[in-house]
């Protein structure tokens, strides 16, 4: 259901907010994020936002001459996640 936690300079703002982002499966709904998230950490959650982010084009260059390639990165799905206030998760407070 989780699959990893994000760890960036917004999320690190989020965190004062009590709120965390993770990584989540694309068909993971907002119930099932939630018991998750309190069975793995032991915490009280008090809402719970997705949102799909969409796949980015990339194209790099081919050695001696052969031209480009193109294509995209994966589609993804993300879910930030509201706690009560006085609960903390660990994971994120060793960073």
């Amino acid at each position: 259901m989780i699959r990893r936690p994000l760890i960036t300079e917004k999320n690190t703002l989020l965190m004062e907010k009590d709120q965390y982002s993770f990584e989540v499966a694309t068909d993971a709904n907002k119930i099932q994020i939630r018991e998750a998230v309190e069975a793995l950490f032991n915490v009280r959650v008090k809402a719970v936002n997705t949102l799909n982010v969409k796949a980015k084009k990339r194209s790099r260059a081919v050695q001696r001459g052969r031209g480009r390639i193109t294509g995209h990165e994966a589609s993804w799905k993300k879910a930030i996640v509201t706690l009560y206030p006085g609960q903390r998760i660990d994971v994120f407070e060793q960073v």
